[in-house]
């Protein structure tokens, strides 16, 4: 997959790293950290810019924060609660459950999308809570594109610095991303250890 990045990179510059940065947001697997970092180096060989390079993967981010907050905005919370109706038996979950996971949202909801931005897989995904819970559009994309613009600052900075060695700079990030996994992981199993002691 990284030779198919480099490949688009090279072949159309901004207008690529743009289209890529969309495409990461809304399918996650496919890596931001290859894309800002090989952009840095690019900026040594090639005539982008680092602030050419910064916005455009700042605006592709945004693109696909935006798809992803429209697709939330679907799944509301009167959909929600039909959904809850019909099958809240089997989830185990009632409508009560959403309506507090919506308030809590509505309170914390600026700070978590701009904190969830350095979340390797959250931060793409968290647009869609922020659709689901009718947050503010403008607020939403404030914290958006200002947690969004400091992670690709230090992505691309460290790409440039470090020149042809920019996939050593994925490497640790890769690191990063597999303790973030698992401590996600190890959160996810608490909550969930949690709730079950709850409801019984």
């Amino acid at each position: 997959m990284e030779n198919w990045l480099t490949d688009i990179m090279s072949e159309y510059g901004y207008m690529g790293i743009l289209f890529l940065i969309a495409l990461e947001n809304i399918f996650p697997p496919i890596p931001s950290e290859v894309i800002l970092t090989f952009g840095g180096f690019m900026t040594t060989t090639t005539n982008l810019s680092i602030l050419g390079v910064v916005v455009s993967a700042t605006a592709g981010s945004v693109l696909g924060a935006i798809i992803l907050y429209i697709i939330g905005l679907q799944l509301d919370v009167n959909r929600l609660e039909k959904i809850v109706k019909r099958w809240g038996h089997i989830l185990r979950i009632k409508i009560s459950d959403i309506h507090k996971a919506d308030a809590w949202f509505d309170k914390y909801g600026p700070w978590t999308v701009f904190f969830c931005r350095f979340v390797p897989l959250i931060r793409s995904l968290i647009s869609i809570p922020a659709g689901m819970s009718n947050m503010n559009i403008g607020l939403f994309l404030v914290f958006t594109t200002v947690g969004t613009l400091i992670w690709n600052i230090v992505l691309v900075y460290l790409g440039a610095s470090v020149g042809g060695s920019w996939d050593v700079i994925v490497e640790y990030m890769d690191i990063y991303s597999k303790i973030i996994y698992a401590i996600l992981f190890i959160l996810f199993i608490v909550l969930l250890f949690i709730f079950v002691k709850r409801r019984r």
